[in-house]
């Protein structure tokens, strides 16, 4: 009697379980809503329009190279005071910038061939100044990937020495 009744217990027990659990269970159901006509992500078309801005983007660096930097002046030793890529440019009045369509006013540098000449690139020279330089190649007589930039005077490139540099190529050669 004592198993029948035990039995009896747990399988009201169990019932009442069952009951109290549906009963007492609400389902809440969440909807979100949205007006946006948009909804899909075309992440195709996206790739393609970062790719793109990278492109107009003058300052987006295309490659980039390690080399020395040293600095010269237009009257050294081996130099004649013209410059390799533009022999016309007047380099004797001391001039050590030139007027970019695109990027404005940058520096002088003399580079290997290769690097094409009216390449645009950027680089830091801590021991002149805190911001990078923009430069254009436009002479030649260095080898490898150093760049050799164009000095006012001979304190300003015995200043910097030679450094180990890493630039950016921004643009190679004249471009369009």
């Amino acid at each position: 009697m004592i198993k029948v009744l035990s039995k009896t217990i747990r399988i009201f027990i169990i019932i009442l379980f069952v009951v109290a659990s549906t009963s007492y269970i609400h389902i809440i159901e969440t909807k979100s809503y949205s007006d946006n006509i948009n909804k899909n992500v075309n992440l195709s078309t996206m790739a393609l329009k970062a790719d793109e801005f990278r492109e107009n983007d003058i300052y987006s660096a295309r490659d980039t190279y390690t080399g020395d930097l040293t600095g010269y002046v237009y009257n050294c030793p081996l130099c004649n005071g013209t410059l390799g890529c533009l022999k016309d440019y007047n380099i004797k009045d001391g001039r050590t910038t030139y007027e970019d369509r695109t990027y404005g006013t940058v520096k002088i540098v003399a580079s290997s061939t290769n690097l094409s000449c009216g390449t645009i690139v950027r680089f830091n020279a801590y021991k002149m100044q805190d911001n990078p330089i923009i430069a254009i190649v436009l002479d030649r007589g260095v080898t490898g990937n150093s760049l050799d930039l164009l000095s006012s005077n001979l304190d300003e490139a015995f200043t910097l020495g030679r450094t180990v540099i890493t630039y950016d190529i921004l643009r190679e050669g004249w471009g369009e």
